[in-house]
């Protein structure tokens, strides 16, 4: 931007004016590239869309809450199941669509091998969604 002196003939005079013909300039063009593409944004090919509604299907997947106590006693929605028919079920499950959600619950004393065995036999027979039920409350 270069500035101009109002008065002649002194150069020493400070500058007192702003040459605005670059910025009208600039202007100008932006105002030409946008009449220019302006019309090129509406355009629009007319489709005869066939019209349908629908729902989304959500089926959600029932959960199986899985309890173990202090004594590795195995719990099946508040049953309690040996060795032999929780793998029996677990592999029931695992055949279902859509499959399951497993809900372990644990108690704190509870020994880790015996949850690590629970999970494993889920694993093994395909079930994927295994997840852990806590109490915040209790918790300190």
């Amino acid at each position: 931007m270069a500035f101009a002196s109002m008065e002649f003939g002194d150069d020493e005079a400070p500058l007192t004016g702003i040459n605005m013909v670059p910025l009208i300039d600039v202007m100008l063009v932006l105002l030409i590239i946008f009449i220019v593409t302006a019309p090129l944004l509406t355009h629009a090919v007319k489709v005869d869309l066939p019209k349908a509604s629908s729902s989304v299907n959500q089926t959600r997947p029932d959960n199986v809450q899985l309890a173990i106590d202090a004594s590795s006693q195995v719990f099946w929605n508040g049953e309690p199941v040996d060795a032999a028919v929780l793998a029996e079920r677990l592999q029931t499950v695992s055949a279902l669509q859509p499959q399951p959600e497993l809900h372990i619950l644990a108690e704190r004393t509870t020994p880790y091998e015996k949850v690590a065995q629970v999970m494993s036999e889920a694993a093994r027979v395909g079930l994927l969604r295994i997840g852990f039920i806590t109490d915040p409350a209790g918790a300190r």
